[in-house]
């Protein structure tokens, strides 16, 4: 099964430098290589879309707990669809740990991208002093999913110490998360879910991440804003 490569671009990048980032990613890789997302701030979406020409999918970094209104400078899940951007970050660590976003604000945003017809990529994970008590923290992360379509839902595992560290989990920390996380929406929610995962993945430690049976891809950060290390980690996930 090819696995995802989904990258984060954060608050990175001009118009033009995502044009020629796109133009140098495409020379890179196969004309079947279509199994990526790059998830670019809201002012290049248009300007990645054209660069990518029909390849790989497009999504926005976050969207707004309500459909529209009085919300100086935030972005509707429906104005993200408009721009043709088909993906929706949701929950990145950054979002809840910078800007206090609550389990209930992401559970708004969930049900604004679902009526907005958007795929999602809804993160989930824990600080480093919650280590130790792991499943509770997701279960209160995972709740926000309850009365929610999940066939457009896809989970990144991001442990919040791994995130731009250099540090990442343990082969056997990332399968405990992940196994768990299935295990819980199985149970929950009664059916399957594919998981990422996210936390310093870069081309010398992907193989490896995505050999493991229970990730279905990667969420990546810094590394995927060089076109060369996107790539390789686009024909890497095969």
């Amino acid at each position: 099964m090819t696995k995802i490569v989904a990258g984060n671009f954060k608050m990175n990048k001009t118009k033009a430098e995502a044009e020629t980032y796109c133009k140098e990613l495409l020379g890179l890789i196969n004309k079947n290589d279509n199994h990526f997302i790059i998830i670019p701030p809201f002012t290049l979406i248009d300007s990645v879309l054209k660069g990518l020409n029909g390849r790989g999918n497009v999504g926005a970094q976050n969207c707004a707990i309500a459909k529209n209104g009085a919300f100086t400078g935030e972005i509707s899940a429906e104005m993200v669809a408009d721009s043709g951007a088909t993906y929706c970050l949701i929950g990145h660590s950054e979002r809840r740990h910078v800007f206090n976003e609550s389990n209930e604000d992401i559970a708004k945003k969930l049900d604004m991208a679902n009526a907005a017809n958007l795929n999602i990529i809804l993160c989930v994970g824990e600080l480093l002093e919650e280590h130790n008590k792991l499943k509770s923290v997701l279960n209160a992360q995972l709740n926000a999913l309850k009365g929610k379509n999940l066939n457009n839902t896809i989970i990144a595992y991001e442990p919040v110490w791994a995130i731009g560290t250099g540090k990442v989990a343990l082969a056997e920390d990332i399968v405990k998360a992940h196994e768990y996380i299935k295990e819980y929406v199985k149970k929950e929610f009664k059916t399957n879910i594919k998981v990422l995962y996210g936390g310093s993945v870069k081309p010398e430690n992907c193989k490896e991440i995505l050999a493991l049976n229970c990730v279905d891809g990667v969420l990546v950060g810094g590394a995927s804003l060089d076109a060369k290390k996107m790539a390789e980690m686009i024909k890497t996930a095969k």
